[in-house]
């Protein structure tokens, strides 16, 4: 009977331990536990196939152009009429007009030149960080042979009709893994750059920018200098004047203030991992982000004294917080943790007052990217989806799916900038995935 097979497909099957229900099939089938090349029919593999349909679906409605915004009403037409009635502030109607734009933004692969090496595209990218000016992308590369390579691409070729950039690499290698993303910190990016590496035994490494141009060939200078540290999971650099000079690294159980001119060090002991670390800038404060899901705040002018509380300002997440990012005014802390929570914290009030729903992690140290200037936030999941929400009311406005399968070793790493390639630059997202490189840009 035709609509009692409906009536099957449509209710809700029991599930049956050891027994996948295949609704196109209408009947169950056995499963076997872990991998075998017998029997692929396991959980893991069910689960990717589920994961890979739904990322080629989407693809293939991007590449339709199909893309509709997620607000009602919100188009660019709309948005003037009310913008030209005084129904919208200027602050509000470029927040929508960014917001339809990231809706329409469309992929198109970059082709990556370099005049310093005969070999270009034969690694996957780790980390790709943009520079204060969104002038060029800070890259870190694995290497075959195991260890990684870091480089630097010029965004400036953007802005021409066939993307095309720069990438001068093969300038600087070490023979050691760089840890997740969380543990890369980058300063004045004219000046130098801090590299954290977990191995054993550990190391930060400041590295000069001059390290990577192409202007002096033949004189170029060696790593600026390298700290041993065991057991690092984080690091950050601050930029307050009073301590201009010092590097924090956040080690197992404990934060250690680094001055790189004398040297000396300052320890803090912890009750948990410290994964995620920033600086303020108005103030020579460290924000830490621990395993435990605390998240507090250290004043490095101060001395640690047995027996003296340093602690000040306390935050709690349910799970280990992998991300945090101050906001400009410094008055709100972004967090985000090993649960997929995305937390909008006052630290005036130590209250949240927002949550960004559809973040995806379980294990992953991921970091978060906040653009206040165009009011959204941006993170990319360990099921390699890119989200993008609005700052203001939290609301998802766009999930990209990675142009690979994903995996472990697929995760993209982005950048997203309204000036990439310099003041005059083009707007869009640059998103790094394996060995190629990808620019969604405004229409």
């Amino acid at each position: 009977d035709p609509s009692s097979s409906s009536l099957t497909q449509n209710s809700v099957v029991p599930e049956l331990p050891g027994f996948y229900y295949d609704s196109e099939k209408n009947r169950y089938f056995r499963l076997l536990p872990g991998h075998n090349n017998y029997n692929p029919l396991t959980k893991e593999s069910i689960q990717y196939k589920a994961m890979e349909c739904k990322r080629l679906r989407l693809l293939e409605e991007e590449e339709k152009q199909k893309k509709k915004t997620t607000r009602a009403g919100l188009n660019s037409s709309m948005l003037l009429q009310k913008r030209q009635l005084g129904l919208l502030s200027s602050t509000s109607y470029c927040r929508l007009v960014h917001e339809l734009k990231v809706n329409c933004m469309q992929r198109r692969k970059i082709e990556i030149h370099s005049p310093d090496s005969s070999v270009t595209g034969t690694n996957n990218f780790k980390i790709i960080v943009a520079d204060v000016a969104c002038e060029r992308i800070f890259t870190v590369n694995d290497v075959e042979h195991g260890g990684c390579k870091y480089g630097i691409i010029n965004l400036s070729g953007l802005g021409k009709e066939s993307l095309t950039v720069e990438m001068y690499d093969n300038l600087y290698f070490t023979n050691r893994k760089v840890l997740e993303k969380s543990l890369f910190s980058l300063t004045h990016f004219s000046k130098l750059c801090l590299m954290g590496i977990a191995e054993t035994p550990g190391c930060a490494s400041l590295l000069p920018a001059s390290l990577f141009s192409n202007t002096y060939p033949g004189d170029r200078p060696g790593m600026l200098c390298s700290f041993k540290i065991s057991t690092a999971w984080s690091c950050a650099w601050c930029l307050n004047p009073q301590a201009d000079n010092c590097f924090s690294t956040g080690l197992t159980r404990r934060v250690l203030v680094t001055n790189v001119v004398t040297g000396h060090r300052q320890t803090f002991g912890t009750n948990s991992d410290v994964l995620a670390q920033q600086f303020a800038t108005q103030t020579p404060v460290l924000y830490n982000g621990c395993r435990s899901g605390e998240i507090f705040s250290i004043d490095v002018r101060q001395r640690n004294r047995k027996g003296q509380s340093w602690k000040a300002i306390r935050l709690f997440h349910d799970s280990a917080v992998t991300s945090i990012h101050l906001l400009e005014a410094e008055h709100y802390l972004m967090a985000a943790d090993m649960a997929g929570k995305i937390k909008l914290w006052d630290l005036r009030t130590a209250k949240c007052v927002k949550q960004y729903k559809g973040h995806h992690n379980e294990y992953a140290i991921l970091p978060l990217h906040v653009n206040e200037e165009e009011g959204l936030l941006i993170a990319v999941g360990q099921d390699c989806y890119t989200r993008i929400w609005s700052l203001q009311d939290a609301h998802l406005l766009r999930t990209i799916p990675s142009p690979h399968p994903s995996s472990k070793d697929a995760i993209p790493s982005v950048v997203f900038s309204s000036r990439l390639g310099g003041s005059r630059g083009v707007p869009g997202l640059l998103m790094a995935v394996k060995q190629d490189l990808y620019h969604f840009s405004y229409n």
